[in-house]
């Protein structure tokens, strides 16, 4: 199938459901649950500091350290695994990804609330590429200066999402908490930081 085009105005998003074949996608939420050194970070809302409600783990080249809600996060090493991933994925679209943030979510109260992807490390139109592993979950995204504007849109086993152009300036996204009883998922999310 490939990555399609998502109608979404001032946006750059194209999506495909089945990026990584089931075994390989398999194979690859086994080895990163295993592999990876998950952390619980602490982040910032409201002023308070909070523990993330899900694990994570910063990923990258040496000098892409990441400041995200006012904690600098250090880069640890790129596991073997996702390495062939992380080639494929800057073939395919012209990027050359040097980082990529691991998030694994327990179940259904593991989630995102409403942010973007604008920090200063990644550019003005950053090109995120997110892979998703593990149990089918929601994703939404919502116009910033008109709410109504919005998309909801369900990431299953082995698909990508890529978003790139002025997505992030004009769209919050989230993967919201659900009640109903969904297993584990991992989601990568490879990006270019910006080195001095």
């Amino acid at each position: 199938m490939g990555l399609q085009p998502l109608l979404l105005a001032d946006a750059d998003v194209a999506f495909d459901p089945r990026w990584l074949g089931e075994s390989e996608a398999d194979r690859l939420l086994r080895g990163l649950r295993d592999g990876i050194a998950w952390e619980t970070h602490r982040i910032r809302l409201f002023g308070r500091e909070h523990a993330s409600p899900r694990l994570s783990c910063w990923i990258g080249d040496p000098g892409t350290a990441y400041r995200y809600s006012g904690t600098l996060f250090e880069p640890r090493p790129w596991p073997p695994l996702l390495l062939p991933v992380r080639e494929r994925l800057c073939a395919e679209l012209g990027t050359g990804f040097n980082s990529v943030l691991a998030n694994r979510y327990r179940g259904g109260r593991d989630c995102m609330g409403w942010h973007s992807d604008g920090e200063a490390e990644l550019g003005p139109a950053p090109v995120i590429a997110s892979l998703s592993l593990g149990a089918t979950r929601r994703f939404v995204f919502k116009h910033r200066s008109d709410p109504a504007r919005k998309l909801a849109l369900d990431l299953p086993h082995g698909s990508l999402l890529v978003m790139a152009g002025a997505t992030q300036r004009h769209y919050r996204h989230a993967l919201p908490r659900t009640a109903r009883p969904v297993g584990e998922r991992i989601n990568l999310t490879f990006r270019r930081i910006q080195q001095t």
